[in-house]
């Protein structure tokens, strides 16, 4: 069984690009660097436009299908239902902000109730995004919204966030060479455990080879 799981979790890594973990010499620079780097704050609606707002469906008007469907939350990442419903469907690569301001990166296409902004961060490299994400988490969800107070889009648009400059301008790059990098760092150990894992379960199967023979 444990053979099976640690095949399963190598196969998992492999098919989603999560078994490379050695840094390159740009991410080590990077991340070298940090603090280093030149800041300056920038409006999210001048960055990526103006916010769009989700659209209330109620539990009992769901139909079940494959869409993943946002609402507030932290439970399941805000993933409340996948429905199947006719309803407006947002881009991957993209970050929603539900009522209490908690921003989050969504790597799939999904739809959302009327508690989630999204920010159409989706022409930004993946890394670039996540980054930003980070960047309006810290902004938004410090405790200025509640249920007294719900985010909406409105305050999306007039949410100021910092950001690494190069030339003035947001630096993308290196945005997104330092999250790899982190990437990099989070997954070493999983994969440095599969690595570890399968040498013992080679060894033990070779002993019990030896034995039967």
């Amino acid at each position: 069984m444990e053979s099976k799981r640690i095949s399963q979790l190598e196969t998992y890594l492999l098919n989603n690009g999560l078994n490379e973990y050695q840094l390159t010499d740009k991410e080590k620079k990077a991340l070298e660097n940090f603090d280093k780097c030149n800041w300056n704050i920038f409006n999210l609606e001048n960055l990526f436009g103006k916010s769009t707002r989700g659209r209330r469906l109620k539990s009992a008007d769901r139909v079940s299908g494959a869409l993943p469907f946002i609402t507030a939350g932290e439970t399941d990442q805000g993933i409340s239902a996948f429905i199947g419903n006719d309803v407006k469907v947002f881009s991957a690569n993209t970050t929603t902000i539900d009522m209490f301001g908690s921003a989050k990166y969504r790597n799939f296409k999904y739809g959302g109730d009327d508690h989630i902004a999204v920010v159409h961060t989706n022409k930004l490299p993946k890394y670039a995004s996540v980054f930003v994400t980070s960047a309006i988490h810290k902004s938004s969800y410090n405790g200025q919204f509640n249920y007294g107070r719900n985010f909406y889009a409105k305050d999306a648009d007039a949410l100021d966030i910092s950001l690494p400059v190069k030339d003035g301008k947001p630096d993308y790059e290196i945005m997104e060479t330092i999250i790899s990098a982190i990437h990099k760092l989070v997954i070493k150990d999983v994969v440095l455990y599969v690595e570890k894992k399968k040498k013992e379960l080679n060894k033990l199967t070779e002993n019990a080879n030896a034995v039967k023979c």
